[in-house]
C-alpha cells in the first residue's frame, strides 16, 4: 500500500488517504495495440485539477494535462503563452487526484523545440515536479531525433501530429489538416518517425479521415485520435468541452451534458435565494444551544 493525496469530498481537504495503487504504465498502454490492432481502444481525458482527476480515473486509460489549460482555465487566446511552471502545478494536482490513469503532461511553446537538450531539461522538470509518468510534444519529423533522445534517458514520450495547436500561427488558424496529398503524406510520415524514434503513442488531431485511419495502419503504437476516426487505437478530448462548458466547440466535439447551463441553472436560484434573505437558512447557521 502506498500514500497518495485524495481529496475528502466531505470537507474539500486534501487529505492522505492510503490507496491501492493500481496505476497503469506506459508499457501496459504501448501494449494495447498488438499486431496492428487495439481490440480494447484507450480513453483519454484532459484534466488541471486534482477534483477533475478523481471523477475521470476510474473511467479513464490516460489523463492529459493539457496545454489547452491555457483557454480553458486562464482565458488566454491560444496555448502559446503556457508556461512549465503551470503545467507542473496543475500536473501535480492531477497526479495527486489519481491512481488508476497514466498522467501525461503537454510540454508548452518554446519548452523543446530549441535542442534536444532543453527538452530534457524541461521534461525532467516537469515529471519531477508533478510526479507524472510522461510527456506530450507536438510535431513529426522534425521532432524524431528529440523523442528518441528523450526516450532512451528515461523519459516516456507521446506525440502528435496533423493540426497542432502550438504552431496555430504558422498554420493560419485550426482548419482540419491533410486536405491535400502533400499534407496528407507529410502527416503519415511524421506518425511514421515519432513511432521508429520510440513514442509510446500518438495523438492525431484535426486530420481528414482516410488519413488518420492511414496513419493509424503505418505505425506500431497505439494513436489517439481527437477530430480524426473512430479507427484510431483511442479517443481524447478536453473535458470541459465534451461536459458543455462552453457555447461554442468544435466540429469534433461532442457534448455529452450541458454543464454550464446546470451550473447558471443553481447559480439563479442561490442569488434569488440570497436576495430573497431565505438562504441561509436554519439548518445552514448555528443556532443557541438550549
Amino acid at each position: 500500500m502506498s500514500t497518495t493525496f485524495q481529496l475528502d469530498t466531505s470537507t474539500s481537504r486534501a487529505n492522505p488517504t492510503p490507496q491501492p495503487m493500481r496505476r497503469l504504465t506506459v508499457p501496459r498502454i504501448r501494449e494495447r495495440k498488438q499486431d496492428g490492432v487495439t481490440a480494447d481502444p484507450l480513453v483519454m481525458l484532459t484534466a488541471y485539477t486534482a477534483r477533475q482527476a478523481q471523477l475521470l480515473d476510474k473511467h479513464c486509460d490516460l489523463l492529459l494535462v493539457g496545454d489547452s489549460l491555457g483557454q480553458v482555465i486562464y482565458g488566454l487566446p491560444s496555448t502559446v503563452p503556457v508556461t512549465l511552471e503551470m503545467m507542473a502545478n496543475h500536473g501535480a494536482a492531477v497526479v495527486r487526484g489519481s491512481y488508476h490513469s497514466v498522467v501525461v503532461i503537454d510540454m508548452p511553446f518554446g519548452s523543446y523545440e530549441a535542442s534536444k537538450e532543453k527538452a530534457f531539461e524541461s521534461a525532467s522538470y516537469l515529471l519531477k515536479q508533478s510526479g507524472a509518468a510522461a510527456v506530450k510534444l507536438e510535431g513529426g519529423q522534425a521532432m524524431a531525433e528529440t523523442v528518441a533522445f528523450l526516450n532512451q534517458r528515461g523519459i516516456p514520450v507521446m506525440g502528435h501530429v496533423g493540426l497542432t495547436p502550438q504552431a496555430v500561427n504558422v498554420l493560419g488558424g485550426y482548419a482540419a489538416r491533410g486536405r491535400s496529398d502533400a499534407e496528407a503524406d507529410k502527416i503519415v510520415s511524421d506518425a511514421r518517425a515519432l513511432d521508429e524514434a520510440g513514442a509510446f503513442a500518438i495523438v492525431i488531431e484535426g486530420v481528414v479521415e482516410p488519413i488518420a485511419i492511414e496513419a493509424t495502419k503505418a505505425v506500431s503504437c497505439p494513436t489517439i485520435g481527437i477530430g480524426a476516426s473512430a479507427h484510431c487505437d483511442g479517443q481524447v478530448l478536453v473535458t470541459e468541452d465534451m461536459l458543455g462548458m462552453f457555447e461554442r466547440v468544435p466540429r469534433f466535439v461532442k457534448r455529452y451534458e450541458d454543464i454550464a447551463g446546470i451550473i447558471e441553472k443553481t447559480v439563479a436560484t442561490y442569488a434569488e435565494e440570497v436576495r430573497a434573505r431565505s438562504f441561509p437558512g436554519e439548518e445552514q447557521t448555528y443556532q443557541p444551544k438550549a
